[in-house]
């Protein structure tokens, strides 16, 4: 929930870029013939296309936000609510539950493992002394809150440069967390901050996936520079994104204090 609104305004800011980019280059985009729809096929592929995606969004998001569901409960409502839709469409059969069902076990097993590995290096930090030794040299440190907040977050972004971000949050998580509460930082803020340095990562070269992603179906032609290039504006996007959030944590907190509240 508290990713929502910084969702939106990344989308907003990506947006807002695009079109200046087009109209400063109007080549980047040329025009070209849109096949007319009447009124009819387009309220029909709204219902056959945008509610079902949306009723599956509302089943998660919604009951969350109307303090119907628990999250646990509103992942169980949404997964009826995508077998409803997959019913509806005529796609539910036994070769695609099985195979939801596996993939479901794997990502299961791999969240619970990363758990698991987390909680025995927290506890190790713990035995050791290390994450109070950490606490003390920070609270020792004359310096502002906010400069200990950007350091995290500029290490996060350089292991983005060359690590995943499961290998990322195992690293980071076990140090962070206990800073985060000790300097009075709200949890749910520090966490969309993170997750959206941990977005730029997947775009940050010289080992972020999207760019393979994008190599991979991009035109013949053009090179993984030319897309490492292409990708910078973006992640400039996701910063000021950040620092906004920075600026004004309402941007990630008000809908989670809504469903608190």
């Amino acid at each position: 929930m508290g990713g929502t609104i910084p969702g939106l305004l990344i989308g907003f800011l990506y947006v807002v870029y695009i079109i200046g980019r087009c109209i400063l280059n109007p080549s980047l985009a040329p025009r070209y013939e849109v096949a007319k729809a009447s009124l009819n096929e387009k309220i029909m592929g709204t219902i056959k296309y945008i509610l079902p995606m949306g009723f599956i969004i509302f089943m998660v998001l919604g009951l969350m936000l109307l303090g119907v569901a628990a999250p646990s409960e509103a992942a169980a409502t949404g997964a009826v609510a995508t077998l409803l839709v997959c019913l509806l469409y005529g796609r539910l059969n036994w070769p695609m539950l099985k195979a939801s069902l596996i993939g479901t076990v794997e990502i299961s097993v791999m969240v619970l493992m990363i758990i698991a590995a987390s909680k025995t290096f927290s506890s190790i930090l713990a035995f050791t002394g290390a994450t109070r030794g950490l606490l003390n040299v920070i609270q020792g440190l004359e310096v502002h809150p906010l400069l200990i907040l950007l350091g995290m977050q500029l290490t996060v972004f350089v292991f983005g440069t060359f690590m995943e971000t499961v290998s990322i949050m195992m690293i980071c998580i076990p140090f962070f967390m206990p800073i985060v509460t000790a300097l009075g930082f709200d949890p749910v803020w520090f966490g969309i901050l993170m997750l959206i340095n941990l977005e730029m990562g997947m775009t940050t070269p010289p080992f972020g996936m999207m760019l393979f992603v994008m190599k991979g179906v991009a035109p013949p032609g053009i090179s993984i520079k030319e897309i490492c290039y292409a990708a910078l504006p973006f992640i400039l996007c996701d910063m000021v994104a950040m620092a906004l959030i920075i600026i004004w944590p309402p941007l990630a907190l008000w809908l989670p204090s809504l469903a608190h509240g």
